[in-house]
């Protein structure tokens, strides 16, 4: 059985920077999409970033420049680490994993809301509140 716990998140000032952790257990695929996704209150969840078995990342626009995505294997981590923070990003964020690389390979891209749909595993999510 997968499990995969954020942490990392609480509260940071506009301009401030925050790095996630997602651990992941029951995890041994070789082929993997693995993305982060958030969430604000009352509205839908949004992709973050993605990145696949072969190292190949994905960032959503308005993050690019800001927001890196990592791997690391030897401790089963994904990380994200978010660079000058907007209070507009304040929101639940959530890490997620399918077993294939499917959802990094679709046309929409792995941060769709149809790629969404192919993640088969989801953590609880960790808050992220940045203030002006």
């Amino acid at each position: 059985q997968v499990q995969l716990v954020e942490s990392g998140g609480g509260s940071v000032q506009a301009g401030g920077s925050m790095r996630l952790s997602c651990t992941a257990s029951g995890y041994t695929y070789s082929n993997y999409c693995m993305g982060w996704f958030r969430q604000a209150p009352g509205k839908e969840r949004e992709g973050v970033a993605a990145i696949d078995s072969d190292g190949r990342t994905t960032y959503a626009d308005s993050v690019k420049g800001r927001f890196t995505i990592h791997v690391d294997h030897a401790k089963n981590l994904l990380y994200l680490q978010m660079n000058s923070l907007k209070p507009a990003e304040s929101a639940t964020y959530y890490c997620a994993v399918a077993p294939s690389v499917f959802p990094c390979k679709m046309v929409a891209g792995p941060l769709s809301g149809s790629a969404q749909r192919h993640y088969d595993y989801w953590g609880q999510g960790t808050q992220v509140t940045v203030s002006s």
